[in-house]
């Protein structure tokens, strides 16, 4: 019997180094590859095609859900288990609606975290350490679906696809929001116009259910989608 191939994406050299260690106990798991950011994990799933990959929310370059969303639209078949320090309801929620088959705080100890891997492989659903099944996963979607907002992309929805709370520009207007970008800043990076800027952020603050710029970079933060160590935009020119 073929191991199960998985793919670890986190920024941090030394938990995914224990990751591997935990997962080389078990002789049902390969690694197959490494990521320490998103466009490398992109790559990598394509070319590797995991079976599970191992996410982190809060990565360098673009959020945890972000990648999820590319690595299922090109890798279809891959299953992602969110893997974060960020224990948030409503992002279990998002995260596992965008396509992810488990979502696991990184303090789960080394059998539940390799239970989880079997679980899901095995088709099954994880959320906290519980085990669901497909029935259950959609009971769990209803009882959560008036609390909680859905979104549609600015993409086609696909078989793995279905909402996000940002589409990728809304996000990465929010990105050069929450590092101190005015209007006027970000619509020269983006090379759009300053109406089209607000456009975008009247959406999002709809969208986060929150009154201001300052509330919605909060939000972001609160969630792990943005890095304040990133590179923070430029000055445009006068």
């Amino acid at each position: 019997m073929q191991p199960i191939k998985l793919m670890i994406v986190d920024d941090h050299p030394l938990f995914r180094q224990g990751l591997v260690d935990v997962l080389d106990t078990d002789d049902g798991v390969a690694v197959v590859a490494v990521a320490a950011n998103g466009d490398t994990a992109i790559y990598l799933a394509e070319e590797q095609q995991p079976d599970i990959v191992l996410m982190d929310v809060n990565l360098p370059d673009m959020n945890g859900l972000q990648v999820t969303r590319r690595i299922l639209a090109l890798a279809p078949a891959t299953k992602i288990i969110i893997l974060t320090g960020y224990d948030d309801a409503e992002q279990v929620y998002h995260a596992m609606q965008l396509g992810a088959v488990a979502y696991c705080a990184k303090d789960v100890p080394p059998e539940g975290l390799l239970n989880t891997i079997h679980a899901v492989y095995g088709g099954n659903y994880v959320i906290h350490n519980q085990v669901l099944t497909t029935e259950e996963i959609a009971t769990w979607f209803q009882r959560r679906a008036t609390r909680y907002s859905t979104y549609p992309t600015d993409e086609q929805p696909s078989a793995t696809t279905t909402f996000t709370p940002l589409s990728p520009r809304e996000m990465e207007i929010l990105e050069l929001v929450t590092r101190g970008a005015s209007n006027k800043e970000i619509a020269h990076r983006l090379t759009i116009s300053q109406q089209t800027v607000k456009n975008h952020m009247t959406a999002v603050l709809r969208k986060l259910r929150v009154d201001d710029r300052t509330q919605a970079a909060v939000y972001a933060l609160r969630h792990g989608w943005v890095r304040l160590d990133s590179a923070t935009p430029s000055t445009p020119s006068e």
